[in-house]
């Protein structure tokens, strides 16, 4: 996955940070499956945990773009659409889209917190 695949990350310790922050995080990462994946995807693709964790973690990078943290670059709006569509598909308030922001965001933070405590 792309964001997984970046210089600043080392494959064999993205697995085992990912192992660890998904037997903490379970329902987390089954709930944005549901959301971003068909049942069907889910079950056929084998690396829907590295999807979720990517997506979480443009989510993260996304708010530091939205928050000012970041500066804003050509992709940035087709981004934020692209993710809001994702999340907000089939909600019915800010408050259904907003867990669902929550939910990735922490997650990402959770998962740099691991890596970063892994040698």
């Amino acid at each position: 996955m792309y964001m997984l695949n970046s210089k600043e990350y080392d494959e064999n310790k993205v697995h085992q940070a990912l192992d660890m922050l998904y037997a903490d995080r379970k329902n987390e990462f089954r709930e944005l499956a549901h959301v971003l994946l068909t049942e069907k995807a889910m079950k056929s693709m084998p690396n829907w945990k590295e999807f979720v964790l990517n997506f979480s973690l443009d989510v993260e990078d996304a708010f530091k773009t939205w928050s000012g943290q970041n500066s804003l670059s050509t992709r940035s709006p087709q981004k934020a659409l692209t993710i809001l569509r994702q999340l907000g598909h089939d909600k019915t308030s800010m408050n259904q889209l907003t867990h669902l922001l929550n939910i990735p965001y922490n997650l990402s933070l959770e998962f740099k917190e691991i890596y970063r405590r892994l040698r």
